[in-house]
């Protein structure tokens, strides 16, 4: 016969299911679905990138698919110049998504934030300068929603420091703010996090050592370790995740944190580390997240594989 303790021992060690407030309303039951993880789109005028962008549009429509995510970096480049380039690249941007015809989820991505490199020449009391384009044109910088018994955070990874640049960086209220949201989800509901900045990642591995140190930690998430300990005891299917333009996939803790390659990929110069361009096709079901990549057939006009 078990006693009280030891079926409390039992519950604990599950981990999920002791997780949440026995207030909390129980989960809804989870149904399978496809969408579209597309990140670091990249688009400008030049070299050929509104076209390639265009491509991955209309090839990422022709598969069934609930919604998409865009992973950040919409638009290349809005941190160094002046306020009505980067107003036309949104344009350019939004014009092209059209051709998806499905609902977006938006990321932020560092590219995305208006001004803030001094040479762009907008003052820091401009109405748009920073984030502000981005959530006047998408909405929130990170909110969370629900789908077919998921539910999904996505984040704002961009930390705009005092000296004009960026790192990667959850800030203070963003942490409260995923504390409160996760405990209000029901026990054992499967989650989804769509981040720009890697929280987990490899990619200095890859790279040689640079002869000096970056000023700022601009690959990762600086505080990636926090971030992490809110996702225990939660059941957390899968990270995805743009910035680094390579496909990559790394397990902590049980949890896939998964790098995907770039609409843009070399920056619309060609194969990024191995990576062409492309988009990533996400399956979950029975539990799990799995994807794959898609290219679509773009060829530079000014080629310079990485």
């Amino acid at each position: 016969m078990t006693t009280r303790r030891e079926f409390l021992t039992i519950l604990g060690a599950t981990g999920v299911a002791a997780a949440a407030p026995s207030s909390l309303p129980a989960a809804p039951q989870p149904e399978s679905f496809t969408f579209i993880f597309l990140t670091d789109t990249h688009i400008q005028p030049e070299l050929d990138a509104a076209r390639g962008t265009d491509m991955a549009f209309k090839k990422a429509r022709s598969i069934r698919a609930d919604f998409a995510i865009q992973g950040g970096d919409h638009v290349f480049d809005s941190l160094a110049v002046p306020k009505q380039r980067a107003l036309s690249l949104y344009d350019l941007y939004e014009k092209t998504e059209q051709d998806l015809g499905m609902k977006v989820h938006h990321t932020i991505g560092n590219h995305d934030v208006v001004g803030i490199f001094p040479q762009s020449g907008v003052p820091p009391t401009d109405p748009l300068y920073g984030k502000k384009l981005f959530g006047d044109r998408f909405g929130k910088l990170y909110y969370s929603f629900d789908h077919k018994g998921h539910h999904f955070l996505v984040l704002d990874s961009i930390g705009v420091t005092s000296d004009r640049s960026y790192e990667g960086r959850i800030d203070a209220a963003q942490m409260d703010w995923i504390r409160q949201d996760l405990g209000a989800v029901p026990a054992g509901t499967p989650i989804i996090v769509s981040v720009h900045i890697p929280l987990v990642t490899a990619f200095d591995s890859y790279v040689p050592v640079p002869a000096t140190p970056p000023a700022h930690h601009g690959m990762s998430v600086a505080n990636s370790a926090e971030v992490i300990k809110l996702f225990e005891g939660h059941n957390v299917l899968g990270v995805l995740q743009g910035h680094t333009h390579i496909n990559e996939r790394v397990e902590w803790h049980g949890i896939p944190y998964i790098t995907c390659g770039a609409v843009s990929g070399n920056w619309w110069k060609g194969t990024r580390m191995g990576t062409p361009e492309g988009f990533t096709v996400v399956n979950v079901a029975d539990g799990k997240l799995t994807t794959r990549y898609e290219t679509y057939g773009f060829k530079s006009v000014d080629p310079q594989n990485t």
